[in-house]
């Protein structure tokens, strides 16, 4: 028997055959891993569980506090699943804080990194696929992220490079090379422009409309690891979050669009968590990681004043507003390993929902809106937060100019 045969023994949790604390990441180890993996990929993204019964939203016993909204009128009550609504395997997901491995496409496909493989599930018929596998002299991946359209999704590596992949093909588009130092954590999309944050701190504009690609331009404001990248709706205003406890806000209609409109160093710990607000255009919320930070906090992206801040008491991981109502749901660690669901702007808890054993550092939501896919320690889950799909009201207008000030 090998030294790295020995480190291979079966684990009943997963129903799969996995390495315990391998010695190193070499050509044994990656042949033991695929051998595991095309012998039980059956196991890949399969259910766990079945959906548990509902609880009532706003049970007769639940207790108030200074925080609590007194007596909510009957018609903004609704049912929520206090458990997910299914589990699924989620074997060699990376716990590592500042990467972005899961991501839900406007085509209703769930993409998610294992090790150096994206796998894809398709949540109208529960199939799932591998769309793609790397090389270790690449991977891991570091980052997927769909494009609007649903179809092309781009694919962060541990080296630096980022691959574009046509989904309806199964295909390879085009590999961006150059752009970066090191691994390629954060990835957003604004239309035909795909941006990406490195672990060098910079971030760069791709567009990528032709066969190769091209640098359209290159922010550089951070000094670590660039781990959150967000565009607002309206594709003018970006908001870029790093390790060095950085907030920037970049804005397409300045006069030095590489130069940072906004720096905010509100924040104590790494800044991850952003989401853009869908019913106030220029309201952003971001959350800070450990270190005694654990806020959610909230801006006004054309002045930058910060308009709340609200201590959570544990780490975020990742924000996600609900489409259709005025809520908010933020995803935790250490102690609970929690998602909670806060009413916005009072930031009331309306719901903590339980069920990962460690930090929860992956979430998205589906296309319409409803439901939430959230991962840690190789598990995904699926959870019934914002609503029935068939009882989705219209998602409210956005304001067109919340706040008066503008940029000059």
């Amino acid at each position: 028997m090998t030294e790295e045969e020995k480190w291979f023994k079966p684990h009943m949790y997963l129903g799969l055959s996995v390495i315990e604390n391998p010695p190193r990441y070499g050509e044994g180890y990656r042949k033991l891993l695929a051998e595991a993996m095309n012998m039980n990929r059956s196991r890949i993204l399969a259910f766990k569980n079945k959906t548990p019964p509902r609880v009532e939203l706003f049970p007769s016993n639940f207790s108030s506090d200074k925080h609590t909204e007194s007596n909510p009128p009957k018609a903004q009550r609704r049912y929520i699943s206090q458990s997910a609504d299914r589990t699924l395997d989620a074997p060699y997901l990376m716990d590592d804080y500042y990467l972005n491995l899961l991501d839900w496409g406007s085509s209703n496909v769930l993409a998610i990194a294992l090790a150096n493989t994206v796998y894809l599930w398709d949540a109208t018929d529960d199939s799932t696929w591998e769309l793609a596998t790397f090389e270790d002299e690449r991977g891991p991946v570091t980052s997927v992220n769909w494009a609007i359209d649903g179809r092309q999704i781009a694919i962060g590596l541990n080296n630096s490079e980022v691959e574009l992949w046509d989904t309806t093909a199964s295909s390879h588009v085009i590999t961006l090379r150059g752009c970066h130092r090191s691994r390629v954590g954060s990835l957003a999309w604004n239309n035909h422009i795909l941006t990406t944050g490195g672990m060098d701190g910079r971030i760069v504009n791709n567009d990528v409309r032709i066969g190769s690609h091209i640098v359209v331009e290159t922010y550089r404001g951070h000094e670590q690891e660039v781990c959150g990248l967000k565009w607002s709706a309206s594709g003018q205003q970006l908001a870029s979050g790093g390790n060095d406890n950085l907030l920037h806000i970049w804005d397409n209609r300045s006069y030095s669009r590489t130069q940072w409109l906004h720096r905010l160093q509100d924040h104590t710990a790494a800044v991850k968590a952003l989401a853009w607000c869908p019913f106030q255009r220029n309201l952003l919320a971001s959350g800070g990681g450990g270190n005694d930070d654990r806020c959610i906090k909230f801006w006004n992206t054309h002045t930058g004043a910060c308009l709340n801040s609200v201590d959570t008491g544990s780490q975020v991981c990742a924000l996600l507003w609900n489409m259709n109502e005025r809520e908010l749901l933020s995803a935790h660690g250490f102690t609970q390993n929690q998602l909670t669901l806060w009413k916005y702007p009072s930031m009331f808890r309306i719901a903590e929902l339980t069920g990962h054993t460690s930090t929860v550092l992956y979430m998205t939501q589906s296309p319409n809106g409803c439901t939430v896919a959230s991962a840690a320690h190789e598990t995904l889950k699926l959870w019934n937060v914002f609503g029935d799909p068939k009882e989705v009201k219209p998602a409210p207008k956005a304001d067109p100019e919340p706040f008066a000030h503008r940029i000059r």
